[in-house]
């Protein structure tokens, strides 16, 4: 097995996922960390050896095989344009960019260097959700007729929690939407093997102002005993979009960052003229399968009973629960695994698909504008 030389862009909550997960690989070195701010002390707090507050002098003195890219989603064009033009791959956070013609270069010019880019849309590397994708690709749902789910969270409940993901400079023109709202589309869009056509969606800012501490927040992380300031909010708090599939199936979608008592759940239903099957990330290793003329089932993670596929994404025995870390696990292993073998069989989300979720993104942001039915571009 090829051992490789990475760096972590970013050492937020994100960032200290990655730093972790990686070490997990067993051929992936982790060799520098960079941050804009206290790089050092939180290279030392995770055990990495080389810290920077400059990415482009970290990938010029240290040379690193390919990067994590953990960084506000502003950051994530000119980061990766970078590593592109000195031939270093690279693992993206969603959103890929934050707008449809930054993809489009960053996909032209990896092509053109030969740089491998990643998306960390895990949500299609759990067990269970993969298993679904594989069912219905072999055609056990029968004709697909809905798809429908939330990504809903309450980190934002109150006017008084803020974060930089509040502020559109830094996260672009949607932010629910670009944020949650792209896992779940990715994830819709892999297991019902159907892209969507068409969007109606709308919006809402629950609080059009908030208040800021002043100080710094970290992300799912409150201020208590702050001074405030008044900060007008122009992204979206929640949105409700309905899709039409290319077959024709329709579907809806919740997100929202004001959900009261839900952390961060995902749900995803498919219904076909066969069966239907439900997901729930609060019970991320069960599979409810329902039927019309005998009972309902619930599928429990077994490598025994999935389709083999699904059944490679599994760490650990029947009983043994896969979690959060466990999904990026299986990109980041597919993601290495394609830079030694490219030819290999993965099913990790790659640049590509990041220009696809934009391209997704933009229908729905448009189609809640103007409020009425967007198609989505090809």
């Amino acid at each position: 097995m090829k051992k490789f030389r990475t760096a972590v862009i970013g050492a937020g909550f994100i960032g200290a996922v990655h730093v972790e997960t990686i070490r997990r690989l067993g051929n992936v070195e982790i060799v520098a960390l960079c941050d804009a701010m206290g790089a050092e002390k939180k290279a030392e707090a995770l055990g990495i050896g080389q810290a920077y507050d400059d990415y482009r002098k970290m990938i010029d003195e240290v040379r690193p095989d390919a990067i994590h890219i953990c960084t506000p989603n502003n950051t994530h064009y000119d980061i990766a344009k970078y590593a592109i033009e000195h031939g270093v791959h690279f693992i993206c956070e969603k959103p890929f960019t934050t707008t449809v013609e930054q993809a489009r270069e960053l996909i032209a010019l990896a092509d053109e260097h030969h740089v491998q880019g990643a998306v960390n849309f895990h949500n299609r590397l759990y067990p269970i959700p993969n298993q679904m994708h594989q069912m219905i690709a072999k055609g056990e749902l029968g004709e697909i007729f809905s798809v429908h789910g939330e990504y809903i969270q309450d980190w934002l409940l109150y006017e008084t929690d803020y974060s930089w993901r509040l502020d559109r400079s830094q996260v672009g023109k949607t932010r629910a939407i670009a944020d949650i709202g792209s896992h779940w589309m990715d994830l819709a869009e892999f297991v019902s093997c159907m892209k969507i056509k068409r969007v109606n969606a709308k919006f809402r800012t629950v609080y059009p102002v908030r208040k800021r501490p002043l100080g710094e927040v970290e992300t799912f992380s409150h201020a208590e005993n702050a001074q405030y300031q008044e900060i007008p909010i122009d992204t979206e708090d929640e949105a409700v979009v309905m899709f039409e599939f290319e077959n024709g199936a329709i579907g809806s979608m919740l997100v929202s960052m004001v959900y009261a008592g839900r952390k961060n759940t995902t749900t995803l239903a498919v219904a076909g003229s066969k069966e239907a099957l439900k997901w729930d990330s609060e019970a991320l290793n069960d599979l409810w399968i329902g039927h019309r003329e005998r009972p309902n089932e619930i599928l429990t993670k077994d490598a025994s009973l999935l389709d083999p596929r699904a059944a490679r994404l599994g760490s650990y025995p029947s009983g043994h629960i896969e979690g959060f870390a466990d999904a990026f696990k299986n990109v980041f292993r597919q993601f290495y695994g394609s830079l030694e073998q490219p030819d290999g069989d993965y099913e990790f989300a790659r640049i590509s698909d990041g220009l696809r979720e934009m391209l997704l993104c933009d229908a729905v942001f448009e189609s809640a504008q103007k409020g009425e039915w967007t198609q989505v571009e090809d």
